[in-house]
């Protein structure tokens, strides 16, 4: 076994790398770059070693760098992690004429699969699933309509030249074909001047389902189940959960050998996964081969007991697998969010910044409950703009799935960061949804449920009630405080009303209030609960019970009340006794200042470029600035037709979030 490793990678997976070879006895290196040097990563290991500048094109992309950093510290291996170099072959190579192992597959496994159209034949030749069409010259509508019925409908007809959509139809009956056949082909030839068209199946509803494996160097290869990772937004998958609810023990089968034939086809040797899209009625076709550990590998190793980085440690080192494929078995559900620095109310744009509060529910195994929270960030730690924007991956795994999406919902409802904004209210509202609960799901799941984007849930029913009882008992602990200061003058004797006006954004509620021995009782209308909690002033979660419910909810101070966060609702509250309500109600409102005048920045970050000058006229709708952040280049557009008044950034310039760009006259 190796005494010292390199792991060429930052954040959560270094720090997920070095729980485990901690465990296993192994000294770790890490690498940083100037925006990482007070990095958790760099704090967990044996030692670290700087590899350059923040842009990961000069510190952690460059191979050269790496391998001198292996040769200084004297380490026997390297994990790529994920991302980064993780799936570069020339990586491999380098590493391996240094004499330094790399904790991965051999490099001739992950060429094969790094290239789509080689990956796609390999699978076809090991008779993995692809999917069904036809790639050749179609000479008219009579053999196209044979092609579409010997694949079968629905298909997709496609331009060979296509892109954006153009020279693309979708038919599901002969007909269908004769007329988007013509129609394609017409498309075709006007928009590239090639009017050839192919033919494939149309998934409808698709799913994103992939199959783990696990190989050696003694040509022994697993699989570890499935994992669905079908709620994804631009692509970028959200939330996680293994096994699928779509398959049956014979679907997963059929799916985990085929897996394994194509892993034995390239001779792969090490954890990797191989992606399927998969169809309502549990039909599947090879997507791609990632030949490194998965971000998701988390919910794999709760639903198996088997240690992904560990085992890859050992086959690296050349041990043969210690586990047969009977001895595998999926036990219980497992369900993983990322939660990024990203605003979920400003279509998810990246948010960096200091991370003023950063306490995450405590890890746990308890009453069949885990609670696991991987992580590469740290209270008063920086969300750099440089990076990834993953803050951590919340996991919980219960006996079924409608228990750890529960636990999962509690689990981000106790979680608390403050300093950047982020998309925990985003994932709790998920986990709220009808369909997901159901496991009614498909790649097109956020687009379909949230086409305005997200707004947020109004405090009404059930979280609406439980709100109100926590704002009202946070209130009435607070008054039982303030009667309990020092030195304040006797007089009358003082008694608390019982009646107060809640209000959570625009919905009111009348509530009655007291104390009940060591709980507040709330009558509603019609209904009392007792909520029981140790909150106390400056607490940032109010964990207890109201009524029947175990609920943990999120609690911030502002001017007069709070602002309070649950199951993705979130909204501020203010309790009143009846006349504060009364008066209350004939306060003006404060408007916010017309800010159609300026262009702002909606997020932090870098101004990449200026495409306007002052005086200049510019259109609604034109370009006038791109700004960068966490590998995301935005286009900001003027709102308005204007002549350009004063330009307040220039290039090069790092921005916070609303900071005004250019003001027109």
């Amino acid at each position: 076994m190796f005494k010292r490793i390199l792991i060429a990678n930052r954040g959560e997976i270094a720090c997920r790398i070095i729980k485990t070879a901690r465990r296993m006895g192994i000294e770790t290196v890490a690498v940083y770059s100037d925006a990482d040097k007070d990095a958790l990563h760099v704090e967990m290991a044996d030692s670290a070693i700087a590899i350059g500048p923040p842009p990961a094109a000069e510190s952690y992309l460059v191979i050269d760098k790496i391998v001198a950093a292996c040769k200084q510290a004297k380490a026997e291996a390297v994990h790529p992690g994920y991302g980064f170099l993780s799936e570069r072959e020339a990586f491999a190579e380098a590493l391996k004429n240094a004499g330094i192992v790399f904790i991965g597959p051999n490099a001739k496994a992950i060429a094969a699969m790094g290239d789509k159209i080689e990956s796609k034949k390999a699978a076809a030749a090991a008779k993995v699933s692809t999917v069904p069409g036809h790639m050749g010259i179609i000479a008219d509508e009579k053999e196209a309509v044979k092609i579409a019925d010997d694949i079968g409908y629905p298909i997709m007809i496609k331009a060979s030249a296509g892109g954006g959509g153009k020279g693309m139809r979708i038919a599901y009956s002969k007909s269908e074909v004769a007329e988007g056949f013509a129609r394609a082909k017409s498309e075709a030839k006007s928009s590239f001047g090639d009017d050839r068209v192919f033919i494939e199946k149309f998934i409808t509803d698709p799913r994103h389902i992939e199959i783990q494996v696990l190989g050696d160097k003694h040509g022994n290869v697993i699989y570890l189940g499935e994992r669905e990772c079908s709620i994804q937004r631009r692509n970028q998958k959200v939330i996680e959960e293994a096994p699928s609810p779509l398959l049956d023990e014979t679907t997963r089968k059929k799916m985990g050998e085929q897996a394994v034939a194509l892993a034995k086809a390239v001779g792969y040797d090490s954890a990797g996964t191989v992606e399927f899209v998969a169809g309502q009625d549990k039909s599947f076709y090879f997507l791609e081969m990632n030949t490194r550990l998965q971000v998701e590998h988390p919910v794999t190793e709760l639903v198996t007991g088997i240690d992904l980085v560990e085992q890859m440690i050992r086959v690296a080192a050349g041990e043969k697998l210690s586990i047969r494929q009977s001895d595998v078995k999926l036990n219980g559900w497992a369900v993983e969010s990322r939660i990024y620095a990203e605003d979920p109310y400003r279509n998810f744009l990246p948010s960096t910044g200091r991370l003023t509060v950063y306490r995450p529910p405590a890890e746990r195994v308890e009453d069949g409950v885990t609670v696991r929270n991987d992580t590469g960030v740290y209270e008063g730690g920086e969300i750099s703009l440089f990076y990834d924007p993953m803050i951590a991956k919340l996991v919980t795994h219960a006996p079924t799935r409608q228990q750890a999406i529960d636990a999962q919902a509690d689990a981000l409802d106790a979680f608390a960061i403050d300093g950047i904004r982020h998309n925990i209210p985003f994932l709790a509202a998920l986990m709220a949804h009808p369909r997901w609960r159901a496991g009614k799901l498909s790649t097109g799941f956020i687009a379909e449920e949230f086409k305005e984007g997200f707004k947020g849930i109004p405090p009404q029913g059930e979280a609406g009630d439980i709100l109100a009882a926590v704002a009202a008992a946070i209130d009435h602990v607070q008054g039982e405080r303030k009667r309990r200061i020092s030195g304040q003058i006797n007089g009358r004797g003082w008694s608390r009303e019982k009646d107060r006006v809640v209000t959570l954004g625009n919905s009111v509620r009348r509530l009655a209030v007291e104390r009940e021995q060591d709980a507040i009782s709330i009558q509603f209308e019609g209904k009392k609960v007792r909520a029981l909690s140790q909150w106390k002033a400056g607490d940032l979660v109010w964990s207890g019970t109201v009524g029947d419910h175990a609920i943990a909810v999120q609690v911030r101070p502002v001017p007069n009340g709070f602002d309070l966060a649950y199951r993705g609702v979130q909204t501020r509250a203010y309790v009143y006794t009846e006349r504060e309500a009364a008066y209350a109600a004939l306060m003006p409102e404060r408007k916010l200042a017309d800010t159609g005048k300026q262009v702002r920045c909606p997020m932090p970050g870098l101004v990449v470029s200026l495409a306007v000058k002052e005086g200049q006229d510019v259109k609604a709708g034109e370009a006038v600035a791109v700004v960068e952040a966490m590998k995301m280049e935005n286009v900001l557009r003027a709102e308005i037709d204007g002549t350009v008044k004063k330009i307040y950034a220039k290039k090069g310039d790092s921005l916070a979030v609303d900071a005004v760009i250019l003001e027109f006259v």
